[in-house]
């Protein structure tokens, strides 16, 4: 069973919460970085309506071991919108870096990857005179699983408050590619990578626990009633207490009064 919502309001919300926050900050443009999975293709359907295909510059930044497969969705979704579309290689400014710091690890390499890719965004939005989007969702943002200062860095966000289920479902109401929607969600930080091995954890599953935790307020002893075992929730939990510090700006400590 889903989590219910309406995908037709949330649509127009959506694109009127777009629409409404760029011209309140003054703002016509916006780009954003179009990987080829399913979030930032909806958020590229839900901009083209908000603000008109002229006015959304998609940026495809592949690493040398990103998947074809990425590119050739991305490039897709670009043809289907007619929005226009830049393709930037990451390759020499990640290595440079790698190099110099002689880093071997797989998460810090992940972590280089997605902060290149913002200062790429950055400073096209800079040129372009736009606002970036973000395109990181409701699960990704509870359990922590995004790069501080890299995929998580946006001036608006239009999926934080959905989860990832329901992120599939507004893509499939939008019309965003089947073989996109359908697919197993990745960073394409390394070869073989999938969002659900990296957490250990099943979308599926986990929204409806979030869905009845977060959004519902029940109770351990509610949510053993509802059948999760007590070192899944806790586990959750923890990975939710964990990361609270990605979800908020940085604290400032205070001296006046």
């Amino acid at each position: 069973m889903s989590i219910p919502m309406d995908m037709n309001e949330v649509r127009r919300h959506l694109v009127e919460f777009l629409r409404d926050e760029c011209r309140n900050a003054g703002f016509s443009r916006a780009v954003l970085g179009l990987s080829g999975g399913v979030d930032s293709a909806v958020v590229a359907h839900l901009a083209a309506e908000a603000l008109g295909k002229e006015n959304l510059l998609t940026l495809l930044m592949p690493y040398r071991t990103s998947s074809p497969r990425s590119r050739a969705d991305a490039e897709l979704v670009v043809r289907r919108l007619g929005v226009r579309s830049e393709l930037f290689e990451i390759s020499p400014m990640v290595d440079a870096y790698l190099e110099k710091a002689a880093v071997t690890d797989q998460l810090r390499r992940g972590n280089v990857m997605a902060r290149c890719r913002m200062i790429v965004l950055y400073d096209v939005s800079a040129r372009e005179k736009a606002l970036v989007l973000g395109t990181g969702n409701k699960t990704e943002t509870l359990l922590g699983y995004g790069t501080q200062y890299g995929d998580t860095a946006c001036a608006l966000n239009p999926l934080g408050d959905l989860y990832k289920t329901q992120v599939w479902e507004l893509a499939r109401a939008l019309g965003v590619p089947e073989e996109i929607v359908s697919k197993k969600p990745s960073a394409d930080l390394w070869e073989g990578q999938t969002d659900e091995g990296e957490l250990g954890l099943s979308y599926l599953e986990v929204d409806r626990f979030l869905h009845a935790m977060v959004d519902q307020g029940r109770s351990v002893p509610d949510l053993v009633a509802l059948g999760y075992a007590e070192a899944y929730i806790a586990r959750v939990q923890q990975m939710i207490r964990r990361n609270e510090f990605k979800r908020r700006m940085p604290l400032v400590a205070r001296i006046s009064r």
